[in-house]
């Protein structure tokens, strides 16, 4: 049994993080969801309530009561083990139960944590506490991302980041790196161990710890600018097909897909660009790492430069030599499963292992991932064309040799 005075205070600041996001927002704005990959705020603060009740306190907390009948189905997200669910285009649509209610909610579900955390708890139910705070963090990174598309889309210049309660320091959104970008790191050819290793947690599809060859490699230190993405652009990239898998020209032509998400012309200087950021519309800063864009995108900038995308067996060897953290990073490699993984039994099997299906594999983290919930071994996983996190470029390059 596991009894952790410091587990209750963890939940507690996890889940108060998490309306610490919302804090700065209207109730208009918890409910918009311009695009189906974007869900509303409001959404989010429901969902990461109903994983604690419908996992941990429906089963294992005696004389637990169900807050409402009906959020079952309005917040599962995907598990079709527990039963049918609003489908995730439709969540904007929902303008019941309001945000007071869905606080409401979270503040009847945290209490009731409270009172499991208080009993010593059997090692399997104080890991699937464990994944239900790793997947909250989870959602934090992507309520952030979400607001943005949806206060991005209004007319006017909205400013997330005017409110005091913004809980993240909005000006790394926008930070050059400080590494030349002449500097490389490189390994020579060989076997190299992957996957997640050590006592601490970590999600099933970083298991299990296995070999991989990775050819003699180098990569980048530093990620694709705004400045050398704007390069490729004026090079006529996105007009030259011979750059682009024939998918990603499809996609580029089908939307006329000319820039980054969020990069808007700058009407007043001809040629200039501006970029919409959680501080609202801002100039285009040259010297910070390229975000918002796609898989076709990342790998089309490559091919323009005569470099080429790494593989996530090559980010993941090389990353103790590297700094990282600012832009999910795109990789060559699909999302599939490493050799010998198993879906963990009962719903939670669902979490991952069923999505590793025409998805491409990023690493690393972004500035808007929760302190302490990034390492070498994870692996985050997206369709090519969807760009509405913050995605970036780590160029790599064959090597003859290694330094």
């Amino acid at each position: 049994m596991i009894r952790d005075s410091q587990f209750s205070a963890r939940f507690a600041a996890v889940r108060q993080h998490t309306q610490q996001i919302c804090a700065p927002l209207a109730p208009e704005d918890h409910v918009p969801q311009p695009v189906p990959e974007v869900s509303p705020p409001k959404w989010h603060l429901a969902h990461t309530s109903w994983f604690f009740e419908a996992m941990l306190l429906q089963p294992s907390l005696p004389g637990y009561r169900v807050f409402h009948p009906q959020f079952g189905y309005l917040f599962n997200s995907y598990y079709d083990g527990i039963g049918e669910r609003v489908l995730r285009d439709a969540r904007g649509h929902l303008s019941r139960p309001t945000v007071a209610e869905v606080l409401a909610y979270r503040g009847h579900v945290d209490a009731a944590m409270q009172r499991l955390l208080a009993e010593p708890l059997p090692p399997a139910l104080a890991a699937l506490v464990e994944l239900g705070l790793q997947h909250e963090q989870q959602h934090q990174e992507l309520l952030l991302t979400d607001l943005k598309v949806v206060l991005a889309t209004n007319a006017i210049d909205v400013r997330y980041g005017a409110a005091a309660a913004a809980p993240l320091d909005l000006a790394a959104e926008h930070a050059p790196e400080s590494l030349s970008a002449e500097a490389w790191v490189g390994m020579p050819a060989g076997s190299v161990e992957v996957g997640h290793a050590g006592a601490g947690f970590c999600f099933d599809n970083e298991t299990p710890r296995h070999v991989q060859h990775v050819p003699a490699v180098q990569l980048r230190s530093t990620l694709v600018s705004n400045e050398e993405y704007l390069a490729f652009m004026a090079d006529g990239g996105y007009e030259r097909f011979h750059f682009w898998h024939a998918e990603g020209w499809d996609w580029a032509r089908g939307l006329a897909v000319k820039a980054p998400l969020h990069w808007r012309p700058d009407p007043d200087r001809s040629g200039r660009w501006l970029h919409f950021t959680l501080s609202g519309l801002q100039p285009l800063p040259p010297a910070a790492p390229v975000t918002h864009i796609s898989f076709y995108e990342a790998y089309a900038f490559c091919q323009w430069a005569d470099w080429r995308l790494p593989t996530e067996f090559e980010w993941e060897a090389l990353a103790p030599r590297m700094a990282w953290g600012q832009r999910w990073e795109w990789t060559s490699s699909a999302y599939q499963p490493y050799p010998g993984f198993r879906p963990a039994p009962g719903t939670v099997g669902e979490y991952n292992g069923k999505f590793m299906v025409n998805q491409q594999v990023l690493r690393g983290a972004s500035y808007a991932t929760p302190p302490g919930h990034a390492r070498i071994s994870y692996r985050n996983f997206f369709h090519a064309p969807l760009r509405w996190q913050y995605t970036g470029i780590r160029p790599a390059r064959d090597a003859a040799g290694a330094p």
